[in-house]
């Protein structure tokens, strides 16, 4: 009898634990279950006919986050069909209302400063990776004065002193790098360009000091830098977790080195003696009369490598996957350069590169069908009605322009999907409603007249007062880049493989799935064959 109950005290708790963990279970499932019937029941029965329809959704919170994130050209375009151009969805808890087309870019990328703010959507993310002071942590004049700063290191001459840097880096790459051994071969392309997009970048935009970092701790600390801008910390910036303090601990390390640079060049007493950005930056001066902070140029500098690195990386990449996939295009490329520079080939210059028309069109074509960033949103700061609808944007509303679905679209390319650059040829240009140019509108947002631009349906650096600075700079770098690979390589798929890889869009920035196979082989080699 003891021993029963001895038995029986451990048993009735054991009993009396799993009936309460039973009762918790429970309790979650009927909640959930709950939560979900009156998320439908408020989808299907409420509904404010001045606002956009809502996409369905099951799960609130949550909504079509996760479905917009696999793919969201394909959310995009499906969405388009059941609602027209203007619709909202859940994106982890924020009501987030698409606006596409023409008139959707036009709407958003051109709002004015009372009604859209960028700084307050992307400032999270951004601000701990690029540092303090600088892009949306500061006041949108102070970002049009940095932005008009950069600019002025982005002309002609810095121009024509980057082409031969890239073109050295380029070809070192080739020759000594673990993806080019040997005469022929295969690599993993978007792990390669991502390495050659830096060399370049470092070397030419952002000075020598910089481009030899990349070669001892500069590359892990990039590395640390970037994993930054996970989608995460869209939500959760200050979380301590690993890839944030290390983030952080980059961010301080790479300041560190920018500032030392500067500090060398001054008490060198040297004057400018290239044309990179670091020099540019130290001797610019605000409105007010107060010089660049140091600190303040670091951030600007480390913005810079971040920004650009992903989407000429990316472009690049694809660039490379569709030689591949179109091995003719190549044999197309090399033989305009001999037409149009001589053979044997010049060396590549500014000036020669402007003149290589099809190699410009590969870059341009590249971007239509893979533009790097899918959606650009704003924080809504005013009512905004949507003209030709009775849809007014309340302030709750976050807006998401997509310009990608627009170069994606017949109405105006012909055959969307496929990759063709001579749809850009001259005697092609009536073919593609792109190309046909409606007059344009400039304006001054504080760096320089533009144009405002978000009418055209080609619109891969965006729109407006936050359009890319660095679009310029991005065709020469792309177009120097392949215009030097195609003079060492012939490219062409793996045996049996005849389209080219899907797209990963886990991150910010689309770019290929890895890995994504090409195989190379030397000109040179096969000549001496």
């Amino acid at each position: 009898m003891g021993v029963l109950q001895n038995l029986a005290g451990p048993l009735a708790d054991k009993l009396s634990t799993t009936s309460t963990s039973l009762v918790i279970v429970l309790g979650l499932a009927a909640f959930i279950t709950l939560s979900i019937v009156v998320n439908v029941l408020k989808q299907l029965l409420i509904k404010n006919p001045n606002e956009p329809p809502i996409v369905f959704h099951w799960v609130p919170f949550f909504g079509s986050t996760i479905v917009y994130g696999m793919d969201p050209y394909h959310f995009f375009f499906s969405n388009r069909k059941k609602y027209g151009d203007v619709f909202t969805f859940i994106l982890l808890g924020r009501k987030t209302t698409v606006c596409l087309g023409t008139k959707g870019n036009e709407f958003i990328l051109n709002g004015k400063l009372k009604d859209v703010n960028a700084e307050e959507v992307y400032s999270p993310l951004t601000t701990p990776v690029f540092g303090k002071d600088v892009v949306y942590d500061c006041p949108n004049s102070k970002l049009m004065e940095q932005k008009k700063f950069v600019k002025f290191g982005l002309d002609t001459k810095s121009f024509q002193v980057y082409v031969p840097l890239i073109v050295e880096e380029v070809v070192n790459f080739t020759r000594t790098s673990k993806y080019f051994k040997g005469s022929k071969g295969s690599f993993d392309v978007p792990s390669a360009l991502a390495e050659l997009t830096i060399y370049t970048a470092s070397r030419s935009l952002q000075g020598k000091e910089v481009r030899d970092k990349f070669d001892s701790t500069f590359a892990d600390l990039y590395h640390d830098l970037d994993m930054g801008f996970s989608p995460i910390n869209f939500m959760l910036p200050w979380a301590p977790l690993p890839h944030n303090r290390r983030r952080d601990r980059a961010n301080r390390l790479m300041v560190k080195t920018y500032t030392d640079i500067m500090e060398a060049r001054r008490a060198a007493k040297g004057e400018k003696d290239t044309e990179d950005m670091i020099w540019n930056l130290m001797g610019c001066v605000y409105r007010d009369g107060t010089p660049v902070p140091d600190k303040e140029v670091a951030h600007m500098m480390i913005a810079l490598l971040m920004a650009g690195q992903h989407s000429s990386s990316s472009t690049s990449s694809w660039i490379i996957l569709r030689l591949a996939q179109n091995p003719e295009i190549t044999e197309q490329l090399l033989q305009e350069q001999k037409e149009i520079l001589g053979d044997p080939l010049p060396p590549l210059t500014y000036e020669n590169v402007q003149k290589l028309a099809l190699n410009a069109q590969c870059v341009k074509e590249t971007l239509r069908l893979h533009a790097p960033i899918h959606s650009i949103m704003r924080k809504v700061k005013s009512p905004m009605p949507i003209e030709g609808t009775e849809f007014v944007i309340p302030t709750t509303h976050t807006l998401m322009a997509a310009p990608g679905v627009t170069s994606k679209v017949s109405e105006y390319f012909p055959q969307p999907d496929v990759w063709d650059p001579h749809r850009w040829d001259a005697a092609n240009a009536q073919a593609s409603a792109g190309t046909q140019a409606a007059e344009e509108e400039f304006e001054d947002y504080g760096y320089g007249m533009i144009s405002k631009g978000a009418s055209s349906p080609y619109l891969p650096f965006g729109a407006g007062r936050h359009r890319c600075i660095g679009e310029q700079f991005a065709y020469l770098q792309l177009g120097t880049v392949i215009a030097t690979l195609v003079r060492e390589f012939r490219f062409k798929n793996p045996k049996g493989q005849t389209d080219v890889v899907g797209t990963d869009y886990s991150s910010l920035f689309s770019q290929p799935l890895r890995p994504a196979v090409v195989e190379w082989e030397r000109r040179d080699a096969v000549e001496k064959s």
